[in-house]
């Protein structure tokens, strides 16, 4: 007998994934691809969206043929910041630009004139300029660098909604992908900016990210979903399952820390320090900060394994010692040794002094000691006034850091912190999108102890 699946297609920047959830949200077969980068015609990279688009195609198709699984839906969760335009024909016009192709920052200063000034353009739309990341500003850039091809732009997907339209043919918008720090979103008005008209972008009213449309398939009736952003459906496993209002600590490359019941606007002030906001499942705002985490843990490392002569995975090894933190906390009170003075600077010192350390574990547990303090100045960016929040749920590699853990619990102690053992938490939430379930799922909690 046939095992009944969803499969969802995880698209990230380097891996590129489909993974079976069983009918508990087990997940029963991940198959992981890596694609090589291929250069735009301005010769930047970007991914090679031809050999994603086949990947899917005959995957897919492979899928609904199985003799092991019985396919009932499929869904799409990608990263944001990428566009794909279609001509009249409903065929893709240019490649999907890599966000981080440099933008020339004129581009969107007409926007910013027109609509009262950097800063509080940037405060309508919850995100601060980020170039291409602000990914309403690329068909902006096409408009201006290549006006031939944006004439013949019929309609602008976002890449979530792209790759569903692959299967279904339909265009659509929701409303994840759209709150993603891509200047499209009115945060005041919840709406589109009002720019998008102005400069005539055909974008789809968006729609609720439960919309499912069946799809025939070689005989096969399936329910195709419409996409949803990666950092949005990350958040959909928590909505269902857990207790009282939660905030989430999702660490790797990137530390995002998300608060979903944060309903205070966006001030310049959080703008300045990295705030901004996505939308939930839900189609509220959700307040958010980031810290480069997971770069600055790798770069420090690099120099302290440089010096005392480890290897650089050598750091696994080191116990944590609570009382060895809490005398350098008290030795190093005020100053930093790895990190440039002052609240909310997050750069690595030029000239970092090994020599204050006698040590390779007593160095590590001061730069854990400084990467925990960052990482609650940038949560508590996030926490309202009125601080309701009951939960702090630490997802990723640092859930595995005993000293992070430790740091954030002691920074917090009147809150419920929590290590999540979620795999493929994108992938999960975008399957219990399709599914419709509202039932409550195993978060493989576990109580940080402080």
């Amino acid at each position: 007998m046939k095992e009944t699946v969803i499969a969802i297609y995880d698209i990230g920047k380097t891996n590129k994934k489909i993974i079976l959830f069983n009918e508990d949200f087990k997940i029963v077969s991940e198959i992981e691809e890596k694609f090589t980068e291929i250069l735009d015609e301005d010769g930047f990279e970007c991914d090679d969206i031809e050999h994603i688009e086949r990947w899917i195609k005959e995957s897919l198709t492979r899928l609904v043929h199985s003799d092991k699984y019985e396919l009932k839906a499929v869904n799409f969760t990608t990263y944001g910041a990428s566009l794909v335009y279609l001509d009249v024909n409903g065929n893709r016009l240019t490649p999907v630009y890599n966000y981080l192709k440099p933008l020339d920052e004129k581009i969107p200063e007409s926007l910013y004139k027109r609509f009262g000034g950097r800063d509080e353009f940037c405060r309508r739309t919850a995100s601060p300029a980020l170039g291409m990341l602000n990914s309403g500003l690329q068909p902006l850039w096409l408009k201006t660098i290549k006006p031939e091809v944006f004439a013949k732009i019929k309609h602008i997907l976002h890449l979530p909604q792209y790759l569903s339209y692959l299967i279904t043919r339909k265009i659509y918008s929701e409303h994840t992908s759209i709150g993603c720090h891509t200047a499209l979103w009115d945060f005041d008005k919840m709406d589109y900016h009002p720019w998008i008209r102005v400069h005539g972008l055909n974008l789809p009213d968006p729609v609720p990210v439960e919309t499912l449309n069946e799809v025939d398939i070689d005989g096969k009736k399936l329910l195709v979903g419409i996409g949803i952003h990666d950092s949005s459906a990350s958040l959909a496993p928590y909505f269902s399952s857990s207790n009282g209002k939660f905030l989430l600590i999702s660490t790797g490359t990137w530390c995002i820390n998300m608060n979903p019941f944060n309903t205070e606007k966006l001030t310049a002030d959080q703008l300045d320090k990295d705030c901004l906001c996505y939308m939930s499942i839900t189609r509220q705002p959700v307040k958010s900060s980031r810290l480069f985490l997971g770069h600055l843990h790798e770069t420090a490392l690099k120099q302290l394994s440089g010096h005392f002569g480890k290897s650089e995975d050598y750091y696994k090894k080191v116990k944590a010692d609570s009382q060895l933190s809490n005398l350098l906390m008290a030795r190093f009170s005020g100053e930093k040794v790895f990190f440039q003075t002052g609240q909310y600077s997050r750069d690595l010192k030029d000239n970092i002094d090994m020599y204050e350390f006698s040590t390779f574990e007593e160095a590590y547990h001061q730069l854990m000691n400084e990467l925990g303090e960052l990482t609650v100045e940038a949560v508590n960016l996030v926490l309202p006034l009125k601080d309701e929040t009951e939960n702090i749920y630490i997802t990723g590699g640092f859930s595995k850091n005993e000293l992070f853990r430790t740091y954030i619990s002691n920074a917090y102690p009147l809150k419920f912190v929590y290590t999540s053992e979620i795999t493929n938490g994108s992938a999960l939430g975008a399957a219990l999108v399709v599914s419709g379930t509202k039932s409550s799922l195993n978060l493989g909690l576990t109580r940080c102890k402080i």
